[in-house]
């Protein structure tokens, strides 16, 4: 220690001795006021810390005035501890002046220490340490005791810490023991411990799970704020004195403690209780629940809250996920199975039951194979095994359902990984492909029968001109061979089997739908009435007819003609069907559908219709040859007595017409066949049925017209009829010549006559090539095809007249004369006569 001053500190028991022993006893009066006064417990820890060094001191002073009597010896060894003392001490008049202090005290105040005003420059002069440090002084001067704590802040930056303390000398009211100590270390300590302690409150308030602690009466000593958010209230309402813990149980259990959430008195419980919250919102809890007992007889818990809500809302989730699964697996379309590794059946939906049959039995570890059908029986095992094996097989296996040979389905296989210790298995899928081999087989026959059709239709034009050129010149000849010459009857023989052709011929393009139709409107039930004489003629006396006629039927509008043609068709062979007598029903009615209908092979769409139903009490149709039955020449009949054309001839003129046709039997009850006409809603009257007598017609007249015809029997033939009949003719054998003759004409062409398929100039690109030279010229076009092929050609197809091949004179001559007396006069009706023969 060292003074300012020099007094004589030397003589034994002299002024030394007695400071040191006042800076002990000031060390211990400041550990004492430190322990007492001071705050928190780091001021504790200074208060001991000043206690056991003016205790050592002391212990010392006695020791060393024990063994050395003289006092300024033991005044030495005391300064010589007070010296090696990591606080430091001052001792300082009351007006701040010092009188002696230690080397740590040295080193905080420097070498200007003649006074404390030096604190000012070490603690900074902001306005909390001024007033702090004005305290310390103001204790100093008083001789009171104070301890606070300053902040430094060094050269480097670098905060540091000391508590400073004031302590009164008793025998020297006049001084004051000022003591410095660095506790920077125990602020940091004390930072460290506090962010800790922030950071496990925060953990413990927003931990996932729900903590809580009552006494015995149910108070509530401890809550967390997971807790407190879930019962919908702040932590600090639930520390209130009159909340209790079954204020918040939905149904607190009879006789249970206060503190206990279960009857049972137990130390340690689980429960799951619903909990009500100041929301009104009920929630399920699982709590487990300690009950701590202290010495003293008190209780309190230990308490953990889970809620329960999110994983009932999972479970909940899971379950109506499985049960969509299972609904989904149950009603797929298409059939599922698992298999085991040894492809023994484990489980399967619905479809797959009806697959296989419902009376199939116990499938459950049934080899799969007991339900499936291949030509190759090993072949199903050998695919199994190989996706079982890990093999990808991306094509299908085509199989059949055992038992059940008509139903044909599809088989997917998949690899299915097993659970833990389990073997890998299979996941079948069967989609039943029944129907789609039967579309494609009836797509095929399809294709087959427009393959058939468009044969047809080219061999009807080429038979059309070679029976034209037979009816023609069969007329030349019987306009110069009268009845009763002897060449008549073998003419008429000719012409009649050439009739005969044309309607064979006629038979064939009704089934290729390339015939020319004229449709009209008709009411069904007039049409009916006019045929069931004829009818009643064709199915024999044995037969019984019988027409049902439909109330305020509809109307349609068909070709006539053809119509009585399907009609007589069916009739004939539902005569063929009841060899021994029967019943021939027709009837007739209104059908509206609102939806597609499907009946036997025919799609129906929605729309208004007039149905014509066919039944008879016959030998029925077989099952297996009913989808057959409008192919062409398919009959069932023996070699010789039917072309098969019948019901082929009504199917293409049903369907040309718009219309459909279904067929339904059992064998052994007859069979009904239903055809579909759509309803025509145009406000238009029924055309009068034709006259029965023709009138007699003159088929002469004038006028020049150009015959286009590239087969040489067929223009020789009309060029002679027309001739015949006054006009006069120029021929050309194809477009080009016809465009040459037209070209060099200066007289002016009056009709155009062109057959339809010409080599190199056809009869469309000839019509349009002579409008542009002579717009106003009328045409007629002569074709074995129907009429709508070459119309959608033709630009003005409505100025475009048209006559069917194989044409007679009378209806050539006729048609010729209805064109160019129409020319003359517009207003002339004698086009809807026929010659009488």
């Amino acid at each position: 220690m060292t003074a300012p001053a020099t007094p004589n500190y030397t003589r034994p028991g002299g002024t030394a001795a007695w400071a040191a022993l006042t800076v002990a006893l000031a060390a211990i009066v400041s550990g004492l006021v430190a322990t007492v006064t001071g705050p928190g417990g780091h001021s504790l820890a200074a208060g001991f810390i000043g206690l056991a060094a003016g205790t050592t001191t002391l212990t010392l002073l006695g020791i060393a005035w024990l063994r050395n009597a003289r006092a300024g010896q033991a005044a030495r060894i005391a300064m010589d501890v007070l010296a090696s003392s990591d606080i430091g001490h001052v001792v300082a008049h009351r007006d701040g002046v010092l009188v002696v202090a230690n080397a740590t005290a040295r080193s905080l105040l420097g070498d200007r220490y003649s006074d404390l005003t030096i604190l000012d420059t070490l603690f900074g002069v902001d306005g909390e340490t001024r007033e702090q440090l004005g305290r310390l002084r103001r204790a100093a001067a008083a001789g009171t005791a104070v301890v606070l704590e300053l902040p430094q802040v060094d050269a480097d930056g670098k905060r540091r810490w000391w508590r400073v303390s004031v302590l009164p000398l008793t025998d020297w009211p006049d001084h004051a023991h000022w003591r410095f100590q660095d506790i920077t270390a125990e602020r940091e300590m004390e930072s460290v411990l506090r962010d800790q302690h922030a950071r496990l409150t925060d953990f413990m308030d927003h931990a996932p799970l729900g903590f809580y602690s009552v006494d015995q009466d149910g108070r509530f000593l401890f809550v967390n704020a997971t807790l407190a958010d879930l019962l919908g209230v702040e932590t600090s309402d639930l520390m209130e004195e009159g909340v209790r813990l079954h204020d918040f149980l939905a149904e607190p259990p009879a006789g249970a403690a206060a503190y206990s959430v279960t009857a049972v008195d137990e130390e340690s419980s689980k429960v799951n209780v619903a909990l009500r919250s100041r929301r009104g919102q009920t929630v399920t809890v699982s709590i487990l629940q300690t009950v701590m007992r202290g010495r003293d007889g008190s209780l309190w818990t230990r308490s953990l809250v889970r809620d329960l809500g999110p994983e009932q809302h999972m479970r909940e989730a899971l379950r109506a996920s499985e049960m969509r699964f299972q609904r989904f697996f149950d009603d797929a379309p298409i059939g599922i199975a698992l298999v085991d590794h040894e492809t023994r059946l484990t489980e399967w939906n619905r479809t797959f039951t009806r697959l296989v049959g419902e009376d199939a039995g116990e499938l459950a570890g049934q080899p799969v194979t007991s339900v499936l059908e291949e030509n190759n029986p090993g072949l199903i095992e050998n695919r199994l095994g190989a996706v079982i094996q890990g093999a990808k097989i991306e094509s299908p296996l085509e199989l059949r359902i055992r038992g059940r040979r008509e139903l044909i389905v599809s088989m997917f296989a998949q690899s299915l990984d097993g659970g833990p210790g389990e073997q890998p298995g299979l996941i079948l899928q069967f989609i039943d492909q029944t129907e789609q081999r039967k579309l494609e087989s009836q797509f095929a026959r399809s294709h087959k029968m427009q393959a058939v059709g468009q044969l047809a239709g080219g061999i009807a034009h080429d038979f059309n001109n070679l029976l034209t050129a037979m009816i023609g010149f069969c007329d030349l000849l019987l306009l110069r061979h009268k009845p009763g010459d002897a060449s008549f009857g073998d003419i008429m023989q000719i012409k009649q089997n050439a009739n005969r052709a044309a309607n064979l011929v006629r038979q064939l393009l009704a089934f290729s739908r390339q015939q020319t139709l004229q449709p009209k409107v008709l009411n069904i039930t007039d049409a009916l009435a006019e045929l069931s004489n004829l009818l009643r003629r064709l199915i024999g006396e044995n037969i019984e007819l019988k027409m049902q006629h439909g109330r305020d039927l509809g109307l349609v509008k068909v070709d006539q003609g053809q119509l009585e043609q399907v009609i007589i068709n069916m009739a004939v062979n539902a005569r063929d069907a009841m060899p021994g007598g029967g019943r021939l029903t027709i009837a007739t009615g209104n059908v509206t559908l609102t939806e597609p209908i499907r009946r036997g092979t025919e799609d129906i769409p929605p729309g208004q219709y007039v149905s014509i139903d066919v039944r008879d009490t016959g030998v029925g149709i077989p099952p297996e040859i009913i989808d057959r039955i409008f192919d062409p020449f398919f009959s069932t009949k023996e070699v010789g007595s039917g072309t098969g054309l019948g019901l082929s001839t009504v199917y293409g003129i049903v369907r040309q017409t718009g219309g459909y046709i279904s067929v339904d039997s059992t064998l052994g009850n007859g069979a009904t066949f239903v055809i579909y006409l759509p309803r025509h809603i145009a406000d238009v009257a029924p055309e009068p049925p034709a006259a029965t007598r023709e009138a007699v017609r003159d088929l002469t007249g004038v006028g020049r017209i150009l015959l286009v015809e590239d087969e040489d029997p067929v223009r020789v033939f009309s060029a002679r009829a027309l001739r015949n009949k006054g006009y006069e003719v120029l021929e050309a054998r194809s477009g080009d010549q016809a465009l040459e003759h037209l070209a060099a004409d200066e007289r002016g062409i009056d009709l155009l006559v062109t057959d339809v398929v010409m080599p190199k100039m056809d009869g469309p690109t000839l019509i349009r090539r002579v409008r542009e030279m002579r717009p106003n010229i009328d045409v007629i076009c002569i074709s074995g095809y129907a009429e709508d092929r070459f119309r959608q050609d033709i630009d003005d197809a409505a100025a475009i007249h048209f006559l069917a091949k194989p044409f007679s004179l009378k209806q050539l001559a006729a048609k010729v004369k209805d064109v160019m007396g129409a020319a003359e006069d517009p207003n002339s009706t004698t086009g809807t006569d026929v010659e009488r023969v």
